[in-house]
Formats: structure tokens, sequence, C-alpha cells
């Protein structure tokens, strides 16, 4: 890519988006096309059809997606398959109408088998049962990996596709209903500080492991692979390491300095046991994460607290 290159983000303001346009803009790349979702519905094919044949686009990054935790995959399992299964293919489809020269898919590492073997690489994909709560979610990324490897095939173009692990930082989503662990976490504890509230409720065990990469990193991985990988087969962006949720809102509970005590509600879903990512090859292609957990902890709550939750 040129700096000058004409560059699509789709789910600019999203928490993946936004740090792709940070890190774009950071490294001079000033030709970026960003649309909100009132300036353009990526559910509309029309539309979006409309926009790629006008806008004559190099690159686009497809961030865009209908993203949640445990609970929002229960509530919402028809509008999880439904918007992400249309945005992906309206935007990939006009992708290659529109002769976009290289397209970076996001694909998600929860949508690995549920009880994948550990450290996950890539060919386990499909290679078991899907983690139930969030199956429509994760049968919607898989079918957007394999439509580009798809049209890759057939057409002969230069689309792939990544396996984030789990992402925090900047921009996260921090409500109480709908977010993944590690906000939602970082929000129960400061809200329990302000309140003086003698203990704070996790839900599950907090045995299962996860692995949580800042979104920075992965944003400076995607420009990675943007510009050196060119390979149909998915990629796994991570860290290499895990940590038990347990272990993790000690950590948050320390960060936030909250002095009260956790209690787990064990009646609650644990979700997938343990999920870590093999990122050898990653490694082998030349790129390693540099943002620690307690750092990128710390930076994530003061971003909290100064953007998202003024009290």
């Amino acid at each position: 890519m040129r700096k000058d290159s004409k560059i699509y983000v789709a789910g600019h303001q999203g928490l993946v988006g936004s740090a792709i346009v940070r890190t774009l803009e950071k490294k001079g790349f000033k030709n970026l096309v960003l649309r909100t979702r009132k300036e353009l519905d990526l559910m509309d094919q029309k539309k979006v059809a409309d926009f790629f044949k006008k806008e004559k686009l190099e690159y686009v990054f497809l961030a865009a997606a209908k993203v949640g935790g445990i609970m929002a995959n229960k509530t919402y399992p028809a509008q999880f398959i439904h918007e992400n299964l249309v945005i992906e293919s309206n935007i990939i489809d006009n992708a290659y109408r529109s002769n976009v020269k290289k397209l970076l898919f996001l694909g998600s590492s929860c949508i690995y088998p549920k009880l994948a073997p550990q450290p996950i690489k890539e060919k386990y994909l499909l290679t078991g049962e899907l983690e139930p709560t969030n199956h429509t979610y994760a049968v919607a990324k898989i079918a957007g990996i394999i439509m580009c490897q798809s049209y890759n095939k057939q057409y002969g173009i230069n689309f792939i596709s990544v396996m984030p692990t789990n992402l925090y930082g900047q921009n996260d989503n921090f409500d109480l209903e709908n977010s993944h662990v590690l906000p939602a976490l970082i929000r129960k504890f400061h809200e329990a500080k302000i309140s003086n509230a003698g203990e704070v409720t996790v839900w599950g065990t907090g045995s299962p492991k996860r692995e949580f990469l800042h979104v920075d990193d992965l944003a400076e991985a995607c420009l990675y692979l943007m510009q050196k990988y060119n390979n149909p087969e998915i990629v796994n962006i991570g860290t290499g390491t895990d940590i038990s949720i347990k272990a993790l809102a000690e950590k948050i509970k320390s960060v936030v300095e909250y002095n009260g005590k956790i209690t787990w509600d064990k009646t609650k879903p644990d979700g997938t046991p343990r999920k870590l990512l093999d990122v050898s090859k990653l490694r082998k292609l030349g790129w390693e994460h540099k943002i620690s957990l307690e750092d990128g902890l710390e930076t994530t709550y003061r971003w909290f607290k100064n953007n998202y939750y003024k009290k």
C-alpha cells in the first residue's frame, strides 16, 4: 500500500475499526474513506454497491460486524447471523466487483470448535462442534472466511482473513448487558468502587482461561499482514499466553483500586473452558505483540474513566 492509497475501513467507529484508523493515520496513510452507519447502511445492498462504484477503493479493512458477549448472543441469535452475513456479503462481493486490490476480513477466535486442542492452530477451524453460546455469530464469521477464499479461488483475487483473539482497549463496549468479559469487569469494579459496594458478583466459576490482545496491537498486525501476507489461509493474531478469568478479575480489581470482595455466581455459564491461539505462524511472518496485559488494562481503564464513564 502507498501512503496515498484509497483505503476503506468498514466499521471505523467500533473497537477494531477505530484502532485500524488510528494506526493508519499514525503511519502516514492520508486517503482514508470512512462512513458512519447513518451515512452508509451496510445492510443495504444497493447503497453498498453504489458506494463502491463511486469511490473506486483500492484496499478494504472489513471490521464492521455485530458483536457482543454471551448474553447478547443468547438473546439475539437471529440478528447476529443475519446482520453479519448480509454485511460481509455486501462488502466482499462489491469489493470484488469494483476491483479492490486487497481486502482484509476480520474473523474471530471464538469461531473455532469449543473443545479444540490448545493452543488452537489455524487448521482446527471446522473440525468440531462450536460453542453454543455464540453459535450463530460463529457460523456467520466462518461464512465470511470461506467467501473470501472462494472468491480468491474463482476470481484470482487477493482477499485475506485473520483470526484475532479476545480484544480490549479504547472504544470498547462497556455495556453490562452485551459486552465481553474484560470491559464488563472494568465497569463493574469501577461502579462498585464509586458506590462503596462491598462486593462484585462475576459470572461463572472463574476457571476458564482466555487470551487478551490490546486492540492497538491487533491494528498493527492487520496493517502488517495487509502489506506482507498474500495467502487465502487464515492467520491467528494473539499473544500466545492466556490467563484465568479469576486472575483477570483480580488484576482489574487492582487497577481500579477496588477494595471489596469478588463473589462468583456459579449458576451462570462459563463458556468455552479455554481459548488460546497458536501464533507461531504469525511470528514466522515476522510480527509479535508489544503491549503487556498490565499496561493495556491501565490505559483502557484510564480511557474508560475519561471518555465513557464520567461520574
